[in-house]
């Protein structure tokens, strides 16, 4: 009994020689403990081997029991966990005694704490303590712009013992990643943090975490490491200003007046718009948009620099097209708000339309509109399964994945004096029958990642399609997820394979892999004699390759399933790109109805457009599939 005891109380073996660090008769590695945060290294040296152990007692001398059980020893070396047996010693102050019998060799003070030190009343405030509209106890507003008004954020808290700090300020995607970290020792009491970021700081919100650590090692952190968690705050969010701005509708007619929200604490304005895609230099930042002037740029004294303001935007008599207004504010800070001008009548210029992916853009925003540090999207893996349209973009106003699947195909359109309508997906849900659609366009593209789709925009494509309407999709990915619109909000609700209904029995493939752009590779033909309408003038047969140039194809990619319609024809694909069996695959198919449907299989693949061999291609399917 008395060995099977010992067993259970050591958790690790008793050295039969000296450690190192042993000096004296009795040492504790510390005297501040907690078995939460680790386990106590306890040790012992005699002149000569004695029948020993170690008692725990409380200060009045009172014995609570054996920490080692006494056996004749020398040397020992011991790690204890913070139980006698199977029971739980409480905090408090105590005494670690040598023993032989009944003669205490040694003595050494220990105090258990395991209750981490705590922070209490988080606030936070800017520098100068002006609030801007949406500010509260733990959420403050920044702008890092040389005012000296709204320059830094301080977050203040009572600590309740002394302790070690780590302060983070942290970028939420699906997780916090820290940009800026700092550690402090601090006395019990209030205290306050300052973080004051540089000013080309992203606008958007951040997230600050706070740990503390004492002198026993327990931990507690105060800031929440998932969305899930994150409903409810513990810490303090700090939002850094822009000049952020957006319209309250996707797509507005030529020469009517349009709604743009702002928020900013500028005091001065110049706006101006611009046309993308005809622009002659490339985009080379995701926080930046490019395009042609379509009117002058206007300065006006901004008064609203403590809340978000709307101002009608009159637009003018412009063609059909993806916009944006530039704002720059007198300080230097640039924001940009997209809109699209569509048709004023559809189909009255051009028998082709082409759909930006506006709902899966909303999809990949990360704007954190309710405070809390995350963003209000599901990509931030929380609990949330909505979107809402009209939010502001973070990064300075441009959709997400802008430079990368979408502006290079607006760039093609303009190289090449094509017109079509541009239309949002919210300009589908207007649409009521594929009758009506294909009376407009014989034509629609999707040239960017258009993965989430309402159940009338499905039903609508595959209508049109088996009434004869042509098709192309330039990304990939697309038409993957169900979303449910109601009231401006988008709810995901299951995949339309799971729904009986998947995507490549309408787009001839589907989503079959991500690796986020680990390995990218180029295309290779495959239909150089069975679809030479694709390849003419691009120099390009059977097992030559196109993309190399940029470095290949990748990121998402789609492949052909036993769903596929009838006769679907791998054009071109990157075999094995993901491994074994998970291929690229472009393809095209027609149907009885006369219907032509083309897949780019990779999601840049419209992103590429271009490029001279991309381009040539795009051309040969424009005409291809617009032809009456």
């Amino acid at each position: 009994m008395r060995r099977a005891a010992r067993l259970a109380t050591l958790v690790a073996a008793l050295a039969a020689a000296p450690s190192a660090a042993a000096a004296g008769p009795l040492t504790l590695d510390s005297h501040d403990f907690s078995p939460r945060a680790k386990r106590l290294r306890i040790q012992a040296s005699l002149p000569a081997a004695e029948h020993v152990g170690v008692q725990l007692t409380r200060t009045d001398g009172r014995v609570l029991g054996w920490i080692v059980q006494p056996e004749r020893r020398r040397f020992l070396d011991f790690r204890w966990n913070g139980r006698l047996g199977k029971r739980r010693i409480w905090d408090g102050v105590y005494d670690v005694r040598l023993v032989d019998g009944l003669r205490v060799l040694a003595t050494s003070t220990l105090r258990i704490d395991q209750t981490p030190a705590r922070l209490l009343n988080i606030h936070a405030r800017n520098r100068s303590r002006l609030p801007f509209q949406g500010d509260k106890k733990r959420f403050t507003t920044i702008s890092p712009n040389g005012d000296r008004l709204r320059e830094s954020a301080k977050i203040g808290f009572t600590l309740t013992e002394a302790a070690q700090v780590h302060f983070e300020v942290t970028r939420t995607l699906s997780a916090p990643e820290t940009i800026y970290e700092l550690w402090a020792n601090l006395k019990p009491g209030k205290n306050v943090f300052t973080w004051h970021p540089h000013w080309s700081m992203g606008a958007r919100t951040y997230l600050i975490r706070i740990t503390t650590v004492d002198r026993a090692g327990n931990r507690r952190t105060y800031g929440a490491a998932n969305a899930r968690e994150g409903r409810k705050l513990t810490s303090a969010v700090v939002r850094v200003l822009g000049v952020d701005a957006g319209f309250t509708a996707e797509s507005y007619v030529a020469s009517s007046a349009a709604r743009l929200a702002i928020e900013t604490d500028a005091t001065q304005l110049t706006l101006q718009t611009f046309r993308a895609g005809g622009e002659d230099t490339r985009t080379h930042s995701d926080t930046l948009m490019n395009g042609i002037p379509v009117d002058q740029p206007v300065t006006i004294e901004w008064k609203a620099r403590h809340r978000r303001a709307t101002l009608n935007r009159a637009l003018g008599p412009w063609p059909t097209g993806v916009y944006f207004v530039k704002l720059t504010a007198n300080d230097g800070r640039i924001g940009y708000a997209p809109f699209v001008i569509r048709p004023t009548t559809l189909g009255e210029r051009s028998r082709v339309a082409v759909v930006m992916p506006t709902n899966t853009w909303q999809a990949y925003n990360f704007r954190d509109s309710d405070g809390n540090g995350w963003g209000d999207t599901w990509y931030a893996k929380g609990a949330q399964s909505t979107v809402r349209l009209g939010r502001m973009f973070i990064r300075r106003g441009v959709p997400p994945q802008w430079r990368k699947y979408d502006v290079d195909f607006l760039r093609w359109l303009a190289q090449t004096g094509k017109q079509p309508d541009i239309l949002t997906e919210t300009d589908l849900e207007s649409i009521r029958t594929a009758e009506e659609l294909i009376s407009h366009y014989e034509f629609v593209v999707f040239p960017g990642h258009t993965e989430y789709v309402t159940r009338h925009e499905y039903d609508l494509m595959r209508n049109y399609r088996d009434l004869g309407g042509n098709l192309a999709f330039l990304s990939a990915n697309n038409f993957f997820w169900q979303v449910q619109l109601q009231d401006r909000t988008l709810r995901r609700t299951r995949l339309w394979r799971d729904l009986g209904r998947p995507e490549s029995s309408l787009l001839g493939v589907q989503y079959r892999g991500n690796d986020d752009g680990r390995k990218q590779q180029p295309f290779t033909v495959r239909s150089a004699s069975t679809a030479p309408w694709l390849w003419a003038g691009t120099g390009l047969g059977d097992g030559a390759t196109f993309g190399q140039e940029l470095g290949g194809y990748g990121i998402e990619i789609d492949g052909t399933t036993q769903f596929s319609p009838p006769g679907t024809l791998v054009l071109a694909e990157i075999p094995d790109l993901f491994g074994p069996g998970l291929t690229a695959q472009m393809t095209y198919y027609e149907t009885p109805q006369g219907a032509k449907v083309f897949a780019g299989g990779a999601i840049d693949f419209g992103g590429s457009a271009t490029v001279p061999t991309v381009s040539r291609m795009l051309q040969n399917l424009w005409a291809r599939l617009s032809a009456p």
